[in-house]
């Protein structure tokens, strides 16, 4: 009732969770009242055990009084649990040991000729009764699928829902030949977001470089236009130590990036590199028919 209280609440108010502020839910005092009537249960059901209990040695105690009028030694009475654990251990009393009782006598120590307990037995029995119909409905009569064909199915499934993915949103075609640097604020942001996550290891946050080259200065290693910068992210340089991005970021997150490295050229960090590479000299832009890559 409480699972299926809490799932109405969410779906009535889905922009708040009980956790993040229980006091302001609107089904707080519906839970306070369930819970409270849950503790008295609980309470209720404690304190019957325990007069069950205190009933119980009152019992034994009128048995043990009558036993010593009677001139008799008081036996109590096995209770149910008693008894059922008994018997599901296949345990025998005392007085019946002579009866399984072995020839075996090791310094003073015998043996007894227990038999494995019953429910050791009706496990062993379940399994063989269990790997019958497994292979009967497995491998037999194929009725469900194996681990092998489950996984295939998934992964199918998976495809089919990607291909759907992709057609309801697809990607931006970037044409890197054709990219052409904007100072975007939105890719930026983005681009800087990755680079921190990514990069900043080896070029450092502020791009004043580490293991890697320095990235705000003239200097390029593999030439510095936002053409090159792509491709370098894209494909690494294996050489370096610098893996290939592109299985890894998205052509719009490494353009992102790109753009990202490109906007932070001409800064002066604390502690930059030497410089490293050719002098890198901009190209004017070709005003008229230039292809920007789209947003």
């Amino acid at each position: 009732m409480v699972l299926s209280i809490a799932a109405l609440a969410q779906d009535a108010a889905p922009e708040s969770g009980f956790w993040k502020d229980p006091f302001a839910d609107p089904m707080f005092p519906l839970y306070l009242v369930i819970g409270f009537v849950f503790v008295t249960a609980i309470l209720v059901i404690l304190v019957a055990l325990y007069m069950l209990q205190v009933l119980n040695m009152f019992i034994r105690k009128a048995a043990e009084e009558r036993a010593e009028k009677l001139g008799i030694t008081y036996a109590p009475e096995p209770g149910y649990w008693s008894k059922f654990w008994d018997w599901i251990n296949g345990f025998r009393p005392q007085a019946e040991e002579k009866d399984i009782l072995l020839d075996h006598n090791y310094d003073g120590i015998r043996e007894l000729d227990n038999h494995m307990p019953p429910w050791w037995k009706w496990l062993f029995y379940a399994t063989i009764i269990w790997g019958i119909g497994y292979l009967i409905v497995y491998h037999v009569t194929d009725t469900f699928p194996l681990s092998e064909e489950e996984y295939a199915a998934s992964v199918e499934k998976a495809a089919e829902q990607k291909a759907k993915l992709l057609a309801a949103n697809p990607p931006a075609v970037i044409d890197e030949n054709a990219l052409v640097y904007e100072h975007n604020e939105e890719m930026i942001k983005k681009g800087r977001t990755i680079y921190v996550t990514n990069c900043a290891s080896c070029h450092m946050p502020d791009g004043q470089g580490s293991i890697g080259p320095n990235l705000v200065d003239d200097y390029w290693l593999h030439g510095g236009s936002i053409k090159d910068i792509y491709a370098v992210i894209k494909n690494g340089v294996q050489e370096k130590g610098m893996i290939p991005w592109g299985p890894v970021l998205s052509p719009e997150q490494i353009r992102d990036v790109s753009f990202y490295i490109r906007s932070i050229k001409g800064n002066t960090p604390p502690n930059p590199k030497a410089p490293q590479g050719e002098l890198y000299v901009e190209e004017e832009p070709v005003p008229a028919d230039t292809v920007k890559a789209g947003s």
